[in-house]
């Protein structure tokens, strides 16, 4: 069976779709991605912000929150399809390691915040994610690199 060309400019030549990602690596940005879009769930169930220290939110809170729900659940969909796809794998775990370390860093910067969370498994979840997901842009490059070479 043909590999399918991918579409691309005109003029230019299409290039063939990349072989499939390794499983391993599928089932770590699989894992990543179903904990990234738990906030999701602030979305239908305003109820799941008590995990993060919100009891009685007003609605500008709310509001925010669940939007930050509806971010993580587009993020995740996107490390999803980085799983699959090498060609948009580093930008999409580039741009998670971002936003997780931005997380972190407000988190860490803010003593009182700091220690309302430090028992909070998502902390420590989106720190480990900030070694694993620069690892996986890290050495999809130098795949890259070395198919490129051949």
């Amino acid at each position: 069976m043909a590999v399918p060309a991918r579409l691309s400019s005109p003029g230019s030549t299409p290039d063939a779709i990349p072989p499939r990602s390794p499983w391993p690596l599928r089932i770590t940005l699989g894992a990543i991605e179903v904990l990234t879009m738990t906030p999701a769930l602030a979305l239908i169930s305003p109820g799941q912000l008590a995990g993060y220290g919100v009891t009685s939110p007003d609605l500008v809170v709310t509001t925010l929150l669940q939007h930050r729900g509806a971010l993580q659940l587009a993020l995740g969909a996107a490390i999803v399809w980085a799983g699959f796809d090498s060609r948009v794998r580093v930008p999409i775990v580039l741009a998670a390691t971002f936003t997780k370390g931005v997380g972190v860093l407000l988190t860490v910067t803010r003593p009182e915040v700091f220690t309302a969370s430090s028992g909070n498994v998502g902390l420590w979840f989106d720190m480990a994610c900030l070694v694993v997901l620069p690892a996986v842009a890290v050495m999809t490059l130098r795949r890259q690199r070395l198919e490129r070479t051949r």
